[in-house]
């Protein structure tokens, strides 16, 4: 792939960068380099691979003064020849700015300040070029020095709106094959970090000193994970070192915050990867303790998992409807019907105790990921379906195919069987008596499983007339 070294004059893109002469980051292990231009027959990107609104974006940037390039996980993945399914665009112009420009927008978040894009359902999230945080002061410093920035004297950061150049935010950037970007002027890509070398050693390499950016944000080790498993790439060693260390450090992410983590880690297509890495580097530790805990005590809990984030996998792969209850069911089961069977000993009926049981895990979990109400009611369900499948004779047995939630029972307790349980033929039972019975609507292990309660309609109530 041919190169050309960084040059001002060889970019006709607006308002370009300034030569990143010394770019360097407290405590870096080495400086960044001047960003390499890849011109536009070394690479592989064709801009009939980036989203119309992408280009709208940037182009309406550029004719108003401002920088505009594509970045980050679109780039990395138009240069391995996939398609994005998002497409992030990079400026100089402030959140405020970007908004005046696009009636169609909306500044959202508090922790670093991000516009939104829409054109119909498709969303373009439009950032600011980030900056340093040298002088950012500790949460235990004087509150008027707490401007734009924040950070907790642990070292994470808990406000990040600092702006800065190109040079800045490349820097800023969290791993080397994010810190790529495409310039829709002349369709170059500028290689900050040596992005497109990792992309061709396949390996996830953090930009800068890896304990200080987990410390920043510890987040950035479930995004090694992820990226890893994505792309199924290595994690550089370097990278890879300080997170089994540093994995506590999650217990301090907001719970809101590790949810909408936990399901780009298992509902992306390759749960499967991703759970094996995670256990790999000590993290499952602190996203779900009772299930870690669990898996080396409660027979065949591993395989069940394992057995769930293949399935989820293979239904993403085939454009099948999937459910994080589902999964959250297979990972919570284990430390569930652990404490079930202790409750059991004390005398308990099944049902109750599992009820018990599972209010108990799930209230401890939420404290290290909030699920929201509308999946853990489903979740609970599937696992009360288990008792509720025992039955085979009886008037009900039949009804119970009919039920919402059967489906994803049923397959949940196949998982069961496949994953080395004993369950004298029950899936067999269970397979048999539906193809006897008429054919149901089409269905799976998402089915209703994600669906959110409806409200009940408030009746209205008449108006007594009023006495004479």
């Amino acid at each position: 792939m041919g190169k050309t070294t960084f040059s001002p004059s060889s970019l006709p893109c607006d308002r370009l960068p300034s030569p990143p002469l010394e770019l360097t980051y407290r405590n870096m292990t080495s400086a960044i380099e001047a960003a390499t231009r890849i011109p536009r027959d070394s690479h592989p990107i064709s801009r009939t691979n980036i989203s119309d609104s992408a280009l709208k974006v940037m182009s309406r940037l550029r004719s108003q003064g401002y920088q505009g390039y594509l970045v980050g996980g679109a780039v990395r993945d138009l240069m391995l020849g996939n398609q994005p399914k998002d497409f992030d665009v990079a400026t100089d112009a402030t959140p405020e700015q970007v908004h005046e420009l696009f009636r169609n927008s909306r500044i959202i978040g508090r922790r670093f300040k991000i516009v939104h894009v829409r054109f119909g359902r498709e969303i373009i999230e439009v950032t600011t070029f980030r900056g340093h945080h040298d002088d950012v002061e500790p949460e235990e410093k004087p509150k008027e020095t707490q401007r734009q920035a924040r950070q907790a004297a642990s070292g994470m950061l808990l406000r990040d709106n600092v702006y800065g150049s190109l040079e800045d935010d490349a820097i800023r950037r969290d791993f080397s094959v994010n810190s790529l970007y495409y310039c829709s002027s002349d369709f170059s890509v500028f290689d900050y970090a040596q992005g497109v070398r990792d992309l061709e050693q396949r390996q996830i390499r953090i930009i800068g000193d890896p304990e200080k950016r987990y410390r920043e944000d510890p987040v950035r080790m479930l995004r090694a994970i992820r990226f890893a498993a994505k792309l199924d790439f290595d994690i550089e060693a370097d990278t890879a070192e300080p997170i089994a260390d540093l994995a506590y450090m999650l217990e301090a992410v907001p719970a809101a915050r590790l949810f909408d983590e936990m399901l780009k880690l298992f509902m992306a297509g390759y749960a499967l990867r991703t759970f094996t890495l995670l256990r790999e580097y000590q993290l499952l530790d602190h996203l779900f303790p009772a299930t870690a805990s669990a898996l080396d005590e409660t027979p065949y809990a591993l395989a069940l998992i394992e057995a769930a984030m293949r399935s989820t996998d293979e239904r993403i792969a085939a454009d099948k409807s999937v459910t994080p209850a589902f999964i959250l069911a297979a990972l919570l089961w284990p430390p569930t019907i652990q404490l079930m069977r202790q409750i059991e000993d004390t005398g308990a009926a099944p049902l109750a105790a599992l009820q018990e049981a599972a209010q108990t895990i799930v209230s401890e979990q939420i404290h290290h990921i909030a699920i929201p109400r509308r999946f853990t009611m489903p979740m609970k369900e599937i696992w009360e379906f288990q008792l509720r499948l025992l039955k085979r004779r009886g008037k009900q047995v039949n009804s119970m195919v009919a039920h919402r939630r059967f489906r994803a029972a049923y397959d949940f307790l196949l998982l069961r069987e496949a994953s080395g349980e004993d369950l004298d033929g029950l899936g067999k039972f269970w397979t048999e008596l539906q193809e006897k019975l008429p054919p149901a609507p089409p269905g799976g292990e998402a089915d209703d499983s994600s669906e959110e309660e409806a409200p009940r309609r408030r009746r209205r109530r008449r108006r007594r007339p009023r006495k004479q």
